[in-house]
């Protein structure tokens, strides 16, 4: 699937905009991938920016068939690229590495990567997943003046080449999206929760102007955080702030 075909862009918006406007354009094909040296409005979670310096870390998106998956599993799916990226950056970065509910990967206790999955859902069709990726490969200074953010070269102290990583990346994600297919969506969630970060710790969490702490105690299949406190309780995507 990898090079069908692999474009390396200089400057765009974003990467996900631009596979979104091939697909509107009826130019995209599943598996192709798109590549920026960089974003000038790189896309994140529930409206986030992402930063990265120009040339230094990987801001990929690769196109699928939405038809070859389950629209019953968008989770399961969304849990497989997660997989993936932690798959590739454990690879440089070692045993440290996590996924941060839903989908972020970090290292200790800082942010080294982030995933944003677009889906085109038509008559309740999967049509097209749109998955974008921003890895932290080499850039070493970062705005955030709290030191949360962390990239392989901090972590190695060696120089890496942004593109072909970005390669050694897409094998990692479509091995475990393979997986996810052969082996189904509770193989695919169990391994999740394998690496699941701060699982059986307690953190901090607020909701509202209420902060709480409770112990961090597995995903389900629905994408469902589960915690416990003064009480068990599962919950979505943008329903508390994790505070770190």
């Amino acid at each position: 699937m990898i090079g069908k075909p692999f474009i390396i862009l200089s400057s765009v918006d974003s990467t996900n905009n631009h596979a979104m406007g091939l697909i509107r354009e009826g130019k995209a094909a599943s598996g192709m991938a798109i590549f920026a040296l960089e974003q000038t409005n790189g896309k994140g979670q529930r409206g986030k920016t992402w930063q990265s310096n120009s040339g230094e870390n990987i801001m990929l998106t690769t196109v699928l068939d939405g038809k070859a998956f389950s629209i019953l599993e968008q989770f399961p799916f969304s849990a497989a690229v997660a997989l993936g990226c932690y798959d590739f950056f454990s690879k440089y970065a070692g045993e440290e590495t996590s996924i941060k509910w839903p989908n972020d990967i970090f290292w200790r206790d800082r942010k080294a990567g982030g995933i944003l999955i677009e889906n085109i859902i038509h008559h309740g069709d999967w049509e097209w997943c749109v998955i974008g990726m921003g890895i932290n490969i080499n850039q070493v200074n970062f705005s955030d003046i709290e030191n949360k953010t962390v990239s392989i070269k901090q972590i190695t102290g060696q120089h890496f080449d942004p593109i072909e990583l970005s390669k050694d990346l897409l094998a990692c994600i479509y091995k475990r999206i393979a997986t996810l297919k052969s082996d189904g969506a509770v193989a695919t969630i169990n391994e999740y929760n394998m690496y699941l970060y701060k699982k059986g710790q307690l953190n901090k969490f607020k909701r509202g102007q209420k902060v709480f702490e409770a112990e961090v105690q597995k995903v389900n299949l629905q994408g469902e955080l589960q915690i416990s406190h003064d009480f068990a309780e599962s919950i979505r995507h943008g329903e508390l702030v994790w505070l770190l």
